[in-house]
């Protein structure tokens, strides 16, 4: 009590509210942020996931049937189990799970007749901790997790008939049941593909109180056996808890054998529920202070942590310390046990623009890692993946690894070999992967040839992979050059970084598909989705052309008409063509039901688009449609996104936008500034310096920037360069509720890649 006056009375003689002070944002984050989304309509499409920041398994309520990709939906009433997942989104679907669900009465295996009514009222969701009360078996279950185990407390009300089910799932599985040891152990092969044949995640749970008897199932015939092995595999345990209500349950898993998976469990071994539960919200607050938030905003707060916390929750370690401590690996690529670090679970597609730039900025020594997994996954595959999940998986277009190597090299990361890696880019950008399409690049010998992928020849989306191909060709050559790889090398993709230009169609100003002979699409419909594009239309994926803005601004003959091009993304109205689909697909609803214009935020491809007013002569629109973005979009509640989260990506462009800026091309070594939102920031860096952004005053009205100074100096340049970004100790932003206009000096813009041609 003492230390609580002490602090508020510090507080008040700083002029800082106590209610302004972020000791904790763990307390912030709301994990339920996203799941009221269906396939039809995305608010998100996550799941309230228990775990460690980057941990290796993840645990989540289940309310949707097993193999639902939709694993808990907040409209939802019944809980099924408890699920250990690897799920990176819906789409993709989940591998190596299995559940647990604590049952009190006669009740059997089958999910459907386990299932209990549970409300939100009596439900608790941390990142680090999970309650909920089942209301028809009378149970109170928490669950707290480490990175590869988990331990969960189980409160039985009832005095008899106290079970416990532990389903291995369908697709192939095995459950033992050892009552000796009050132990369970088993194994998971259910995926949705990209993995090898001998895929398999071992499990093992203890129980700190003995099973008074027990069956097993094997596809939904019990039986007595301890051990069975076949298609669909669990079993029901029973307990006596006369004396106690309370069963503790250990639990580890690991995809490299039993003995690493009881080797897992060391991370829970000699610790209780609430110790456990505390490291968890220890971890937990100290990557999340990496960034503290001083403002009143409590619903604002809500929205940035629990956006933070998405970001740090993929890519998954998918490595393992053997009996020496040393990092091991199943290899999701050769089935293989190898040295080293791997991670996996994200769509470079997706994460290449604000995710991965963000843990280059305050995370480094964990893409360092990540990096390194990238060379094993390389050495074990062939390629790099551009979808993994935990292999190669054919999801989404580009061949954007190049982005996340060349990002992450160029901004000083270290300890992994990346002459490797830019073999495997150089591998990567004139091959395809055998059975995977969206590894390597698909059309990649066409594209070489004409300078695009041309829309008459059997490849779906060819406008979009050119405008991506030619943004990695940059990346590619950037790379090269800071490597001294010879000029005859790396010159040939610095024509293609080019390439974008031979979609320009001028009679529209905007992007179109171009057939063999080189003529563009006559059937041209710039509200059409799909087809040449990517989940998106001509007004979305025009401006994917991160690398040199004002070669498009050239293109579209000069700022004004640039400009006016930018405007009428928001004030064409929401129609749209969805022939290609033969459907309302939801990103198309997603993008219409927010009354934005064309403005499609839900999906990734014009999420960087507002920034572009900075290459112009009116960034103070920008810094308009940031705040209507955020403000708008964003919600701390279960519809709080207005599309797919996706793996970190939309979650970090809110915190890097939050910030002021925005990695519009990661490789530049430029964050192009938008707008703070908050009015004060500290980022906490790994090489020991601290950032303050300061923007006393900012609010709706107040959204304008007047002027910035960066350490006491007056600085008028549109971007902020990430080497004096890591050295800087104040940034300071003067807001003002009217627009500032004031002359455009060329020395001040954003990198384009032209203007490195011209000098």
């Amino acid at each position: 009590m003492k230390n609580k006056i002490l602090y508020i009375a510090l507080s008040l003689a700083l002029n800082v509210s106590a209610n302004d002070i972020i000791d904790s944002p763990v307390d912030y984050v709301f994990p339920l942020m996203g799941t009221d989304s269906n396939v039809e309509l995305s608010n998100g499409n996550t799941y309230p996931a228990i775990a460690r920041p980057w941990g290796m398994n993840f645990w989540t309520p289940q309310t949707g049937d097993m193999g639902n990709g939709w694993i808990y939906s907040y409209d939802e009433c019944k809980i099924k189990g408890f699920k250990q997942t690897h799920q990176p989104s819906p789409w993709i679907n989940d591998y190596g799970q299995f559940s647990i669900m604590p049952v009190s009465g006669r009740c059997a295996f089958d999910e459907q007749s386990r299932a209990s009514w549970f409300s939100h009222k009596a439900e608790i969701v941390k990142p680090y901790y999970y309650q909920v009360f089942l209301a028809d078996h009378n149970v109170v279950t928490e669950l707290t997790t480490t990175s590869r185990a988990a331990i969960f407390r189980l409160t039985y009300n009832n005095p008899t008939e106290n079970s416990l089910i532990v389903d291995a799932f369908d697709g192939g599985s095995c459950i033992k049941v050892i009552p000796e040891k009050n132990m369970i152990v088993g194994y998971s092969t259910k995926n949705s593909g990209g993995v090898p044949e001998n895929f398999r995640n071992y499990f093992i749970i203890k129980s700190d109180r003995p099973f008074v008897n027990y069956y097993t199932v094997l596809d939904n015939n019990a039986g007595s056996d301890s051990e069975v092995e076949g298609g669909h595999v669990g079993c029901v345990l029973n307990f006596d808890t006369a004396d106690s209500k309370i069963v503790t349950l250990k639990v580890a898993s690991s995809f490299i054998s039993w003995e690493q998976a009881e080797r897992n469990l060391d991370e829970v071994k000699d610790k209780n529920f609430d110790e456990i539960a505390e490291e968890g919200r220890e971890q937990w607050n100290d990557v999340l202070g990496k960034i503290k938030v001083y403002d009143s905003d409590k619903d604002a707060l809500t929205v940035f942590y629990s956006c933070l916390y998405r970001s740090l929750l993929f890519p998954r370690t998918f490595y393992e310390y053997n009996e020496d401590g040393v990092a091991m690996h199943y290899s999701p690529y050769n089935g293989e046990i190898r040295p080293g670090y791997m991670f996996t679970d994200t769509g470079f597609w997706d994460t290449f623009r604000s995710l991965f730039p963000l843990l280059n900025l305050l995370y480094p020594s964990v893409n360092e890692k990540i990096q390194e997994g990238l060379v094993n996954a390389y050495k074990e595959s062939g390629f790099l993946p551009e979808w993994a999940s935990p292999g190669h998986r054919d999801c989404m277009i580009g061949n954007n690894s190049a982005s996340i190597v060349a990002d992450a090299y160029l901004k000083g990361l270290s300890g992994y070999d990346v002459n490797v890696l830019y073999e495997a880019l150089l591998n990567g950008a004139n091959n395809r992967h055998q059975t995977v399409r969206s590894t390597g690049r698909w059309g990649f010998d066409e594209y070489n040839k004409l300078g695009y992928v041309p829309s008459d020849i059997g490849i779906n989306e060819s406008a979009a992979r050119t405008l991506e191909y030619a943004y990695d060709d940059w990346c590619i050559y950037k790379l090269g050059q800071k490597l001294g790889r010879p000029h005859s090398e790396i010159a040939v993709y610095a024509d293609r970084a080019l390439n974008y230009k031979n979609l320009f169609d001028k009679r529209y100003g905007l992007m179109n598909g171009k057939n063999s002979q080189g003529k563009f699409d006559e059937n041209f419909n710039p509200f059409k989705w799909g087809g040449v594009f990517t989940e998106g239309n001509s007004w979305h994926y025009t401006w994917s052309v991160f690398h040199d803005i004002e070669g498009l601004i050239n293109l579209m003959g000069g700022d004004k008409q640039f400009n006016a091009m930018l405007d009428s993304v928001f004030t064409l109205p929401p129609v749209f063509d969805e022939s290609y689909y033969n459907a309302v697909i939801h990103e198309i609803r997603e993008m219409q039901i927010v009354n934005m214009g064309q403005y499609a935020h839900g999906n990734q491809p014009i999420q960087h688009m507002i920034y572009l007013y900075n290459y112009s002569t009116e960034p103070w629109k920008c810094q308009y449609w940031i705040r209507e973005v955020m403000k708008k979009l964003y919600r701390p509640s279960p519809d709080g996104y207005c599309g797919d989260e996706d793996n970190g990506q939309t979650s970090a462009w809110y915190v890097f936008s939050a910030m002021g800026f925005y990695s519009v091309c990661p490789g530049s070594g430029q964050y192009v500034i938008g707008a703070p939102y908050f009015d004060k920031m500290s980022l906490t860096l790994e090489n020991g310096h601290a950032i303050e952004i300061d923007a006393r005053g900012v609010s709706d009205e107040n959204r304008y920037i007047k002027s910035i100074t960066v350490d006491g100096k007056a600085y008028t340049k549109r971007f902020f360069n990430h080497a004096e970004l890591m050295k800087c100790k104040k940034i300071h932003f003067e807001m003002s509720d009217k627009p500032v206009v004031s002359e455009t000096h060329e020395a001040d813009l954003p990198y384009s890649f032209s203007r490195e041609l011209n000098k």
